[in-house]
């Protein structure tokens, strides 16, 4: 899985003209800019008949983008060496409709892996390998509006490419979406998912019986499990404030959420290794409580 970290997407002012400095495929080469940092110039048949330190007429650009992570430079030149133009181009018009959708800015990084995530998918197809999703049913739970948009990307590369993609391709680039809404690395995001199926799991097994889905009790039990599994992967904690007379209201008067609190606490503890600390505790009674307390009505 490829992830770029810290590339930011600027628009060039047209007029100038910049020199070559090196030519990655027929549609994309590197000049140097400011500070003699490197930027990657796309543009279709930019680099046709040219050679290094020949001069392109700014015109012809269509996106740039700057590297300031030096470490990722020479990942990101590989990747476009073999990235298509059309590719780049798709992704262009998921990230901007799920810019519409979502009414939130995407971190633009996501462009790259993103095209390189549909050109991998569509070459494999082609040669009749399709990738199984098996977090596909979560992400649909959890991310039901990147799911969506990554339905309609479904769309728009058969539209653009006659190619009909599977579902579980709609998951993954949901994963990219989620990504880039939340700054984590992609393999974080499949690790979140993981920690939230297997909380929702724990509180099914507490309930004895399904949860409606459907309630806005279960989509902030959700969002807030999400957090708490960022939280998790990257080792931060609520900062505990040792309110233990609020716990022992809350452990009186929620018993039963805080039983499968305490389920939660210990499956945690033992997989993880990770302490859930008091102030999480009386959080996630809350929303349990507040699910039982809908589902017995």
């Amino acid at each position: 899985m490829i992830i770029l970290c810290r590339i930011f997407y600027v628009k060039k002012e047209r007029g100038d003209y910049l020199l070559i400095h090196k030519i990655l495929n027929n549609n994309v080469v590197v000049i140097l800019g400011k500070n003699d940092e490197e930027q990657i110039v796309m543009g279709k048949g930019i680099a046709y008949k040219k050679k290094i330190g020949d001069y392109i007429d700014d015109n012809i650009i269509d996106k740039v983008f700057t590297l300031t992570d030096k470490n990722s430079s020479n990942k990101f030149t590989d990747i476009l060496k073999e990235l298509s133009l059309e590719y780049i181009e798709i992704a262009d018009e998921i990230i901007k409709y799920a810019t519409e959708k979502l009414d939130k800015k995407l971190n633009e990084n996501v462009i790259i892996p993103l095209s390189d995530h549909i050109q991998t998918a569509v070459e494999r197809h082609l040669d009749g390998i399709n990738m199984k999703n098996f977090l596909l049913w979560d992400i649909k739970r959890f991310y039901r509006e990147e799911f969506n948009i990554g339905l309609e990307a479904l769309k728009i590369i058969e539209r653009k490419l006659n190619v009909s993609l599977p579902e579980d391709e709609a998951g993954f680039i949901a994963i990219h979406i989620v990504n880039s809404l939340t700054n984590e690395c992609s393999e974080n995001i499949y690790d979140i998912t993981k920690i939230m199926q297997e909380v929702v799991n724990i509180v099914k097994y507490c309930l004895k019986t399904g949860i409606d889905e459907e309630s806005g009790y279960y989509y902030r039990f959700v969002t807030h499990i999400k957090y708490f599994a960022q939280r998790l992967i990257s080792g931060k904690t609520y900062e505990d404030e040792n309110d233990d007379n609020l716990l022992e209201i809350i452990k009186v008067k929620y018993a039963e959420a805080y039983k499968c609190v305490e389920r939660i606490s210990e499956f945690i503890n033992k997989k993880y290794k990770y302490v859930i600390l008091n102030e999480e505790k009386v959080y996630l009674t809350i929303h349990i409580a507040k699910i039982m307390s809908k589902q017995a009505n």
